[in-house]
């Protein structure tokens, strides 16, 4: 609920509009409420969350907090929020005389929404203010600062349902060390005047296995992958989603539960097998069973009730696609795994097409209750984020990729070095050392 101050300023002043997202509130900020004070009574429009994950990274506090701050500004005569990163749908409701930002978006991405903005204020007369952008302010630089603080276990718990509640797609990518968490950590890619990167990552089995030259046969007991799991909470904030293989027996997926929900990890992700795990993805010779309805949904349960906040989250991971029990065993599983208490659904798929994970999806957005839903296109790695979405899928983890893509670029650095009998012709195959002395 919104909170909304009004302070009378009297009868016929002008009204004034400004949008800001509020997340850190600068000297620039400011400076333009300063300004827009000078010209009447002023509403803040401050973005959603939803309207801010949209095109960059999701705001550290929520929008309730951020409204509450700026509320308790010097001269904001009421908030209101700002649902879209365009104005058009504000500035239509509140018709205000003026519009104050810095004169930063007349140039770059943010051009096209400037044009928006005095095209819709010309339909009744009101006027664009601009005053100079404060210079020597970064967001960015903000940002960078704020994430080398760090995060703390309960707030990057809570990140993964509040990413979940605001982005219709979440972008998961797999980190097996603290190196290659500080990679999905930092990657930022500017596409389309957004932001793009990754929202979570991906503690898989398989790879944190690999890294340890172990079979992916759960052979790497819990202590030790938790290890794993605190090198990358050091360096890094994104939350964390767990791969907990079939999670063991019920009492040993209560203590699982708990360390992780203890460490600040958002989710763990369980599969419905039973007996020596086998990786899903061999190609032959792959006899795995999977568990009872009865066993999965049993532990479920018991993994909900050791849990200590509504925050965590457990997946169920259905494996009917690939034991070849087919569809329709499929959505009876997911069914019955929703009513056990299951916070998401992870439908996997070893097909080189996802025609058949298009079939689930397709049958999963007739249920009465759903939960979000988690795909992992490793064979079918063909697919779309944007097709994946439009069949209702919530989250797409790319599971393995940053290990399969470093293990080939060291055997090629080794094999130069024992051909050419020195590292020069290796140099190609390396990133400068000046480079990894500065990456941390």
């Amino acid at each position: 609920m919104v909170v909304v101050v009004f302070i009378n300023k009297g009868f016929g002043m002008k009204k004034v509009y400004v949008a800001m997202s509020a997340d850190l509130i600068h000297l620039g900020h400011l400076n333009v409420l300063k300004i827009a004070i000078e010209y009447g009574e002023v509403t803040v429009g401050v973005l959603t969350d939803a309207a801010i994950a949209s095109y960059k990274r999701l705001p550290y506090m929520t929008y309730e907090q951020r409204s509450i701050i700026v509320e308790n500004l010097k001269g904001v005569s009421r908030v209101v929020p700002q649902t879209q990163l365009d104005y058009v749908q504000n500035l239509r409701l509140l018709k205000p005389d003026f519009v104050v930002h810095g004169d930063d978006w007349k140039t770059g991405v943010q051009r096209a929404t400037r044009q928006r903005v005095i095209d819709v204020l010309a339909e009744w007369g009101g006027e664009l203010v601009e005053p100079h952008y404060t210079k020597g302010i970064s967001s960015t630089q903000l940002n960078d600062a704020l994430k080398s603080v760090g995060t703390t276990p309960d707030v990057r718990l809570k990140r993964l349902r509040r990413l979940l509640s605001v982005k219709p797609l979440i972008r998961v990518m797999e980190a097996h060390s603290g190196l290659s968490g500080l990679i999905v950590e930092k990657a930022v890619v500017e596409k389309n005047g957004h932001t793009h990167e990754f929202d979570a990552m991906w503690l898989s089995s398989l790879t944190d296995s690999t890294m340890k030259a172990k079979p992916d046969i759960e052979c790497v007991d819990l202590t030790s992958r938790l290890m794993t799991v605190n090198n990358i909470l050091e360096v890094t904030t994104k939350p964390i989603i767990y791969d907990g293989d079939s999670g063991g027996l019920p009492e040993h997926f209560v203590f699982m539960v708990r360390s992780l929900e203890r460490l600040g990890v958002s989710a763990v992700i369980i599969e419905d097998k039973i007996g020596l795990k086998q990786n899903s993805l061999i190609e032959t010779g792959n006899t795995q069973q999977q568990a009872s309805v009865e066993q999965v949904c049993h532990k479920i349960k018991e993994g909900k009730q050791a849990q200590v906040t509504d925050q965590f989250m457990i997946i169920a991971r259905c494996e009917s696609l690939i034991a070849g029990a087919g569809l329709d065993d499929a959505l009876v599983r997911a069914e019955a795994y929703i009513d056990a208490g299951a916070d998401g659904i992870m439908i996997h798929s070893k097909s080189k097409t996802p025609d058949e994970i298009f079939a689930f999806c397709d049958a999963y957005s007739d249920f009465e209750r759903k939960v979000p839903l988690v795909v992992v296109p490793s064979t079918y790695s063909q697919v779309t984020e944007q097709e994946l979405s439009d069949r209702g899928v919530n989250v797409v983890i790319y599971a393995n990729q940053l290990l399969r893509s470093a293990y080939p670029a060291m055997k090629k650095t080794a094999e130069s070095i024992l051909e050419n009998e020195r590292a020069f012709d290796a140099l190609d195959f390396c990133m400068p050392v000046k480079e990894i002395l500065s990456l941390i």
